[in-house]
């Protein structure tokens, strides 16, 4: 399916027609450079691999000099394929015009990372209750993981603490309110994970 890549600036809220505040999330969506273009013939499948965001020319492997050079463009910090494009040929730039007002796209993000957290905030555990009959420190325990000798172990997948957040994300279906072409910036419905500024994908 056709997408950009871009960047999450940040959320704000409008008011509809019926004057309903509605929150929403302000995306860059490009300008994306075409890198490479795939087809049948020589990889097997058709892509085509978008470039988005600068990168040092001291940072970037020679390999990856080469490959942007290809496309006559500068380093870039991101490289995604997306399939469903048609016309488009390598060094040309892909922006905002590609999305419409009203239409639903998906946006995948990285969640923010909250690093080891214990089982009340990573699963919304209440805790053991009231503070009584001489309970100490047990309010955000997780209680009991399982039996003693039967069945002697604890089952894969048990809510436990951990590591939270880091992780990739889709949100689906949320719907584009307003595109602005000029500024490549496009405002959807509703939230999408990670923090400001972090890499976002746009699908349609």
């Amino acid at each position: 399916m056709p997408g950009l890549i871009g960047k999450k600036i940040g959320m704000t809220s409008m008011f509809d027609a019926e004057g309903k505040n509605i929150p929403c999330t302000v995306l860059e969506v490009g300008p994306c450079v075409v890198t490479q273009v795939k087809n049948i013939d020589t990889d097997g499948y058709e892509a085509v691999q978008l470039a988005y965001g600068e990168r040092k020319e001291k940072n970037t492997p020679n390999a990856l000099k080469g490959h942007f050079k290809k496309a006559s463009t500068s380093p870039k910090s991101k490289v995604v394929e997306f399939s469903g494009f048609e016309g488009l040929n390598l060094g040309d730039e892909v922006k905002a015009d590609v999305f419409e007002e009203g239409e639903f796209v998906d946006v995948v993000g990285t969640s923010k990372g909250k690093g080891f957290q214990g089982v009340v905030k990573r699963y919304n555990f209440g805790g053991v209750g009231q503070a009584t009959h001489g309970q100490h420190n047990r309010l955000r325990a997780p209680g009991s993981i399982g039996n003693a000798s039967t069945p002697s172990k604890v089952f894969k997948g048990m809510r436990m603490a951990g590591r939270m957040g880091g992780e990739r994300v889709k949100v689906q279906n949320l719907k584009i309110l307003k595109v602005d072409v000029d500024k490549n910036l496009i405002v959807v419905g509703g939230s999408i994970p990670g923090h400001k500024n972090s890499t976002i994908l746009i699908e349609k």
